[in-house]
């Protein structure tokens, strides 16, 4: 089966991609695109998948750049193929060629592009990062290497979906003590839980960081167990383990 990659309109002119699950090599749980390292698959099998990857965005697989990621604000910025495997969330380029790669399981995967400047940006944004601040730390990453955030564009991929991200009180409340206005992006629930509007969030912290436009491909992961792969479903249907979907962006 070909691989299937979902672009966003706002990048267009620039290369990228949201990779589905599909046409991959892995198997059982991890079927078929798998690209997670920290997965319990086959090693060899997820490079195999990563080269796939590589090949059709158009760069040598040695030049698909990832890094540890934890959940942070941290991002680093990328200048050879040698700056992989750091512990950060997002990385920053202006150089031509490598290709920057988040990995996800219902988090939001975020491309920035600023092609008037030549920088671009990806970020590995869930709930805790985007709290800490990875997207406001990703753009201010593109503007040390001299992009203009008025300039930059930003693609939201396949995350999970408001209908299907259900959390509890203190949640709310640790949201809603930091900042009042976010009680705008939860939902009553059953039971006195919530609804959260990860994408909702994403997209707000973005306009506040002041990005010339931004948007979300409308597609989750959850909801859709034939594209994507989903932590929460996983944990759901008591499985041992789960693959990780890459995004994809270069100059």
């Amino acid at each position: 089966m070909a691989l299937e990659i979902i672009t966003a309109d706002g990048l267009d002119g620039i290369r990228h991609g949201f990779f589905t699950r599909r046409g991959g090599a892995s198997s059982g749980v991890f079927n078929a695109l798998n690209c997670g390292m920290g997965s319990s698959d086959q090693a060899e099998i997820v490079q195999m998948n990563r080269a796939r990857v590589a090949e059709a965005i158009g760069v040598p697989h040695s030049d698909l750049i990832t890094q540890y990621q934890v959940h942070s604000a941290d991002v680093v910025t990328v200048r050879s193929a040698q700056d992989r495997d750091e512990t950060a969330d997002a990385m920053v380029t202006n150089v031509p060629g490598l290709a920057l790669g988040i990995l996800t399981a219902d988090c939001q995967p975020i491309l920035f592009a600023d092609t008037q400047a030549g920088v671009v940006g990806a970020a590995h944004a869930g709930w805790k990062g985007a709290r800490q601040g990875v997207i406001e730390t990703t753009v201010a990453a593109m503007e040390a290497l001299g992009a203009d955030r008025g300039q930059i564009r930003a693609a939201i991929g396949p995350s999970i979906s408001q209908a299907a991200y259900e959390v509890g009180p203190e949640f709310f409340e640790a949201f809603v003590d930091d900042d009042p206005e976010t009680s705008r992006f939860f939902a009553n629930g059953k039971d006195g839980r919530y609804q959260f509007d990860l994408t909702g969030y994403g997209l707000q912290c973005l306009r506040d960081a002041g990005v010339e436009t931004a948007e979300w491909t409308r597609h989750c992961t959850y909801a859709d167990p034939a594209r994507f792969f989903s932590y929460r479903r996983s944990v759901h249907a008591k499985e041992a383990d789960y693959g990780r979907l890459i995004s994809v962006i270069r100059l």
